[in-house]
This record gives structure tokens, sequence and C-alpha cells, in this order.
């Protein structure tokens, strides 16, 4: 049996966050989320009787003929102050989730949200050029920069990347897999995705 070392994803001095379009980054990847929500189970109402089947407010918009309107959910995307923090105070305990920073995601979200940037553009060598193409590193310092997931959410996808790379016998930590010279765009993303699902 083989015990592989702990993966701890690093993040860089500070992305060029400023230099992208950020905004438009931003509505991509939140409408990237909300096209892979899963759909929720239907929660039905409460009523004090099991005989019972609809709630007083259900009764009450029935009698008056007037139907209730429910309340949108919004989802509210990464504050852009986060966007401007230098990443050392943004290691800090507290910092981004006052700043409105986080955007919890899953692994799974993270994972997808990473090939969704490679799929815009795959960069080797680099974490990331000036056109805006990104190693699989440094799509997710990017995510991370734009308050998508925490530490936590990186780590658990670093090792989940590793883990996909040594069941296929390979070594090599995968920032190191992806600067290959015969490494393309298709078998980055066929790693990411694997190891999303």
């Amino acid at each position: 049996m083989t015990t592989l070392a702990p993966v701890k994803a690093t993040l860089p001095p500070r992305a060029d966050v400023e230099a992208l379009d950020v905004d438009t980054l931003v509505r991509q990847l939140e409408d990237y989320l909300a096209a892979h929500a899963p759909v929720p189970a239907p929660v039905l109402p409460r009523t004090a009787h099991p005989l019972v089947t609809k709630t007083t407010a259900e009764l009450v918009a029935e009698a008056t003929g007037h139907t209730p309107i429910a309340p949108a959910t919004e989802i509210v995307p990464p504050g852009r102050l986060v966007r401007l923090i230098p990443h050392a105070l943004l290691r800090i305990p507290g910092v981004r989730r006052l700043h409105g920073g986080i955007r919890r995601v899953t692994v799974e979200q993270h994972l997808a949200l990473t090939a969704h940037l490679i799929e815009r553009g795959w960069a080797r060598n680099t974490y990331r050029t000036a056109g805006g193409r990104v190693c699989v590193q440094g799509a997710q310092r990017l995510l991370y920069a734009l308050g998508y997931g925490d530490d936590d959410t990186a780590n658990q996808a670093a090792h989940r990347i590793q883990a996909v790379l040594a069941a296929r016998g390979i070594r090599q930590p995968y920032p190191e897999w992806n600067d290959g010279p015969d490494r393309s765009q298709v078998e980055i993303l066929n790693l990411i995705r694997t190891a999303a699902a």
C-alpha cells in the first residue's frame, strides 16, 4: 500500500485579478453554478394535524383569492472588496468573511469551476498568462482570489486531483504534471472532471 504525502494547495503572493474583466468572470462563474445547481427536494409544509393538508397561509390565500408570492432566493457572489485585499491578509481567518469574500462552494463545484476556467484557456509553466489562460493551480488560485471557496475547499480539491493521478500510477504533484511537455488541455480537463466525479 502506498501512502501519499499530504498535498497542500499554496496560494500565490497576489493574482493579477485587476487585469481581468472580473465582473464578467464572476457573472460567468455564477451563471455556471446556477446552471449546474442540484435541484432541491420539495419541502412539504408542516401542518398541525396529519389530516390537514394546507397551511394557514395557503387556506387564507385560497379564501381571499390571492396567491402567495414566494420570496426569491438571491445568490450573492463574493464581495468586490475582497478582490482588493492582498492574499496575505485573505489567509487570516475571518478577513474574507468580514468583507463578503467567501462564496461557499463544494469541492465538486470548486473542481467544476476549475474545469470551466481551463476550458476558457489552459496554460503550462505559469499560473496565468496575460491573455487569461490558466494552469490547474492558477485556476484554483484565481477562484480563491475571487472568493469562491476557502482553504479547506482548495486543499480537498488538491487531494482529489492528486488521488486521481496516484490511481493512474503518476507520482508527480499535479502542478508539475500540468506543466509536462506532452500534456494537453483535454488531459487536464479529464483529470479535473474525474476528480470532481
